[in-house]
Order: structure tokens, then sequence, then C-alpha cells
């Protein structure tokens, strides 16, 4: 039984989704758009280091992993790229010569966007300029730099599940949704994670005790003592749009980045439907 298991799961790891390439006609306008939605600027710029030539560092309980170079240098970054190997590696976190990607990379949660929203995205970098930076090795524990772990971990822990509209909600509400799950990717920093690295589902965006680089993320569910659940609706979109908080302080480290070159750059429409959906959610008591 222990064979058969072990042979099933060696052919779901091989196993690669087929990507069919939709006819469409992507925009760079579009896709600038969704590159602020998405925060990709600050995971692939180091501190003082040219736009998306990689370099800024993640500590993790896993190691230390650099934002890869993904600009359109074909040695360095993704300029050799097709639309079928970006949309690879985004819904499935797998790279054009077959390697998979370590889940730092949030491909978990952008296996929930459109096709179309990818390709948008993709013409956008594709605009910006190449730079021949090479990507920095990541400094990882021993464990983990056996990469066939991942394919097994991605098994257990992957689904690509694009979600279609809930029918009972409203427009705002699933656009929210869309936002927060799949370009904002908040519960990949919200949510805490169990000792594989996955983020627990039974507690989604019910904050971490060890974040990014070891710092403490806030519960944003709407739980009144231990979450949002006090704030009023313009409470969160204010926060959203330049950072303050209902008693008057201004967020800082990670989230004030965020905010800086994410949550600020959104409509208005797209911050209501940020918070329409966030005080929408099953309150989660976590005491961070």
């Amino acid at each position: 039984m222990a064979g058969f298991t072990l042979s099933i799961l060696g052919a779901r790891m091989l196993t690669r989704d087929a990507i069919e390439v939709p006819d469409y006609l992507a925009s760079a306008d579009r896709g600038a758009y969704i590159f602020a939605a998405a925060g990709c600027k600050g995971c692939h710029t180091a501190k003082n280091g040219e736009t998306l030539a990689g370099g800024r560092a993640l500590e993790t309980p896993f190691g230390t992993f650099y934002g890869p170079n993904i600009t359109t240098d074909p040695e360095h970054g993704i300029g050799a790229w097709s639309d079928a190997d970006f949309i690879r590696a985004l819904s499935q976190g797998v790279a054009p010569d077959g390697r998979d990607y370590y889940p730092v990379f949030p491909y978990t949660s952008f296996t929930r966007m459109t096709d179309e929203d990818m390709l948008d995205l993709k013409t956008y970098i594709f605009s910006l300029p190449a730079v021949a930076t090479p990507s920095l090795e990541h400094d990882l524990a021993l464990h983990v730099r056996f990469r066939p772990v991942l394919a097994a971990w991605k098994v257990l822990n992957l689904r690509r599940e694009p979600e279609p509209p809930e029918p009972e909600q409203s427009p705002e509400w699933n656009r929210g949704r869309y936002l927060v799950r799949a370009l904002g990717h908040c519960g990949e920093c919200h949510t805490p994670r169990g000792p594989d690295g996955a983020v627990r589902d039974a507690m989604p965006l019910a904050g971490a005790e060890d974040g990014p680089d070891g710092d403490s993320v806030p519960n944003i569910t709407p739980h009144r003592e231990t979450g949002i659940g006090r704030w009023s609706r313009s409470d969160v979109a204010y926060m959203l749009k330049i950072g303050m908080l209902p008693d008057g302080d201004f967020v800082g480290g990670a989230m004030g980045e965020v905010v800086d070159e994410t949550t600020s750059q959104l409509t208005d429409e797209d911050r209501a439907a940020i918070t329409e959906y966030l005080l929408s959610l099953p309150p989660i008591e976590n005491d961070i």
C-alpha cells in the first residue's frame, strides 16, 4: 500500500497542467494597475536597487529568500519567457525549465488570478527596462534546498481554483474577494502558517505571530477584540489609502510599504470593495 501511495504521489508530482493562452489583446495600462495591486515591485526590488532587478531579502523560518530579477533581460530576467511560461509560473509555481518555485513566491494566491490579468501584467512588465543583474541565490536550511520536496508540498497544498463570482453576493463583494485573495494575496502575510509553511486554511486573515522577517502581522478579520471588528468602513478605507489607523497612528514596516506601493494606488472603488469583503468575513479570535 505504501508503495502504491508513493507511486501515485510521484505521478501527480510530475504532472503539469497544460496551459492554454487565451486569445486576448493584453494592455500595458491595465497591467500597470495589476502590477500595483499585486505588489510586484516590493518583493523584486532591492533597497536602492533598480526596479524589478531582484535582491530583496525576506527572512523566514526556512532561511533567507531573495526576490529574483524579473526584468526583461533574457539571461538574468524573464525576457525569454512566453505567455504560457508566465501563466504557468503564476498559476502553478513552475519555471520554464520545469523547476518548482518555492511558495515564498505567492503563486498559491496568484493561481486565483484570471489569465487575462496575468497577460496584462506580463505586458506591463515587458514594457519596463531590462536590467542585466543576476539573481541572488537563496540562503536556506539544508533540508529546504532539496527541491523535489517542493513537488510533494504542492500536491498537498496547491490547488488551481479560479473563483467564479458568488451570485448571492454583490459585485463589490466579489471584486473585494478577488483583490484580497488573488491580486493582493493578503492571506500570505495575514494568515498563520503550519510547520510546513502552508497557510492554515482554518484561520484565514487571522494574523500571524511569525510573519515576514519575523514580525507579527495583525488579525484583519472583523473580530471586535482581536481584529478590526470595531473599525468603521471609512476607517478601513482610509487606512488603505493613507495608512492612518483609527487612533490616529500610522502603519509602518511592511504594511507601510504595502500602503505606499499598493493600496494607495488603487481606486476608491477598489478600496471600498476590499473593505466590503473584509468586514463581511467570519470573525476569528486571535490575539497577536
